[in-house]
């Protein structure tokens, strides 16, 4: 592979836009931090919605992808479609109230629903916990994709990938802001939609992988191709599946998926002009999200599979590689390798989008819990907004760093997902229910919190005894089960075990957000609130079902269109119309979004 002058001029071009919109907007960016953070509560729904996107197409989503693909077939991306559920249930209930909330970061809506010391350790230690711990593991498997493309596509060593990109971008991210990660999303979503689908649509037409048909004729793709996975395999059912669709999606936190809504989904609703814009943004994101994006990287890891149909291959094709880098996720980067000049430096360009975007956008929203729910709680409660500016300024340097060093560390993405994934099991329920269960306490929380991080430790250290071992206690697809069950367990006795909030601090929020329903009835009663809004949950749920049907048939038809699967895909087709008749219906009952 050689990177021409027109692959040059394209990359430098690119990123010579992007930081010049971060200068010509760091003055506004700079006055307070509601404008640092929030851009003053005034974006459209449209603009928040494609900076979403743009925010996770990171570097490392089409590694893991791939990764899941070459692994489990295409059917293991269920892992990660399953977080639609979560996203639909943030739309079309969620989004509203943390608008209503008008806090400026999800940390701060322990302030207004919880009371005394507990919820200010809890807000405290949860915006490093999140902020800090589970940022840099994010941003980590992001700058791992990186590394991993600098070394196959540029031969840099991984020191210097980090060095230049995160330089690049902790720049960009601390001087213009989150006015400044917005607007350029905008401009690195077309961008990297350009580099994904003209990568996917050469690379599948290479002569040494014989097109699309040439493809679905390899033995060793119909092995990975199905949208669903092997039913005869009742572990991977059960795995990829069930255990996704049936708990994973409530029940465990994860960056951009979070039950309820949360990170920096809930900090662009939080930036929205009103409620409507809010709820537009998200519904808009998901769509994108998931019925958009996935196949053009699809298609890319099973030509991979023609390719380079095992770790060895890749190895000898790029002996230089590290052996602790080496995975199947690596094989993203390795077909790319094979891309004309022009087209390379646009994908190039696409990939360098996607990272900026990501990691700026970690990097701001891990910086507003530091300032506004650490610093400026705990260490300087008097502080000015230029010196809050300054402190996330400087937040945003350090959460690089320590992303970067832990990168250097890391084999492939799908170790972060796991633990992630494990680490937040059980904590989902609370999220969804503490909007409308007035009887959750803050001590919910912080018992939920640390008992999902000790259980999940102690199963990974008694991992081989417990699950592994032929005689093993209990099947290896229970674990994350069990995590969920005693955690959810756990909290709930200690809910009943402890004290209510304070009745003023329940009726503040009441009041505050309207959230409604029978789980307020008792504190609705003892304060003399009369009862008149219109509890929306139950229009929301079939809402969010029914699009659920719409996206996913979207995504599967496309599938099925790709594949030649032209009955199916008709029938898909069908029931995606039939699903967005329904849904106009079920809006027109609720109020307009737009």
């Amino acid at each position: 592979m050689q990177l021409t002058t027109l692959d040059y001029s394209l990359i430098v071009g690119f990123f010579a836009i992007v930081l010049f919109i971060g200068v010509y907007v760091s003055k506004s960016s700079g006055k307070n931090t509601t404008e640092y953070f929030l851009s003053g509560r005034n974006m459209p729904w449209w603009l928040l919605g494609f900076s979403m996107v743009a925010t996770t197409f990171s570097t490392d989503t089409p590694n893991l992808v791939t990764d899941f693909v070459r692994t489990d077939g295409v059917s293991g991306n269920w892992e990660w479609w399953a977080f639609l559920l979560t996203g639909l249930l943030t739309v079309f209930v969620y989004a509203k109230l943390w608008r209503k909330s008008n806090v400026k970061t999800d940390m701060e809506f322990y302030a207004i629903r919880y009371g005394g010391k507990p919820a200010k350790f809890l807000r405290a230690f949860r915006a490093l916990y999140l902020g800090i711990v589970f940022n840099v593991m994010a941003m980590a498997a992001v700058s791992l994709a990186a590394i991993k493309i600098g070394q196959v596509m540029l031969g840099l060593s991984p020191e210097i990938t980090v060095i230049v990109a995160g330089t690049i971008t902790v720049l960009f991210s601390a001087i213009g802001g989150f006015k400044g990660v917005i607007y350029t999303d905008f401009v690195l979503f077309f961008v990297a939609m350009i580099g994904a689908i003209g990568a996917a649509f050469y690379l599948v037409n290479l002569p040494e992988v014989g097109g699309l048909s040439t493809i679905l004729q390899n033995n060793l793709v119909q092995e990975k191709m199905s949208i669903l996975p092997d039913f005869t395999n009742t572990e991977m059912v059960i795995t990829v599946l069930i255990i996704p669709l049936a708990v994973q999606w409530w029940s465990a936190w994860y960056p951009g998926g979070e039950p309820g809504g949360g990170g920096y989904i809930a900090q662009r609703m939080l930036a929205a002009k009103n409620e409507n814009h809010a709820v537009g943004a998200t519904f808009f994101f998901n769509i994108l999200h998931y019925a958009l994006r996935p196949w053009p990287w699809i298609l890319v890891a099973l030509a991979s599979l023609v390719v380079f149909p095992d770790l060895e291959s890749i190895k000898q094709a790029f002996p230089n590689i590290e052996e602790s880098k080496l995975g199947h996720d690596l094989a993203y980067s390795a077909m790319l390798t094979k891309l004309p000049s022009g087209l390379l430096g646009i994908v190039l360009a696409s990939l360098g989008a996607a990272y900026m975007s990501t990691i700026s956008t970690h990097l701001n929203w891990g910086s507003s819990y530091v300032v506004n729910d650490f610093y400026k709680q705990q260490v300087n409660p008097e502080a000015s907004e230029k010196e809050l500016v300054f402190v996330g300024r400087i937040t945003t340097v350090v959460l690089m760093v320590l992303s970067a060093l832990f990168a250097l560390a890391l084999t492939n993405a799908t170790q972060l997902f796991d633990i992630i994934i494990m680490f937040g099991a059980g904590t989902g329920l609370i999220f969804i229910l503490r909007w409308f269960w007035w009887r959750i306490n803050a001590w919910s929380e912080i018992v939920a919190m640390f008992f999902s991080g000790v259980i999940s430790i102690v199963f990974w250290q008694l991992e081989e005894p417990l699950f592994l071992a032929d005689d093993a206690i209990f099947p290896v697809w229970s674990k994350f089960l069990l995590v969920v069950l005693l955690t959810t367990l756990v909290w709930l006795a200690i809910t009943f075990l402890t004290k209510p909030e304070d009745l003023q601090v329940l009726k503040a929020f009441y009041q505050r957000t309207q959230p409604g329903g029978p789980g307020w009835k008792k504190i609705r009663a003892e304060v003399g609130i009369t009862e008149n809004i219109k509890w929306s949950v139950p229009s929301g749920i079939l809402a969010m079902l029914v699009s659920s049907l719409l996206v996913y048939g979207c995504l599967f038809a496309t599938g099925n269109w790709i594949y030649g699967n032209y009955e199916l895909a008709s029938i898909l087709t069908s029931v995606v119309i039939i699903a967005a008749v329904l849904l106009k219906k079920i809006w027109s009952g609720m109020k307009d979004v737009f």
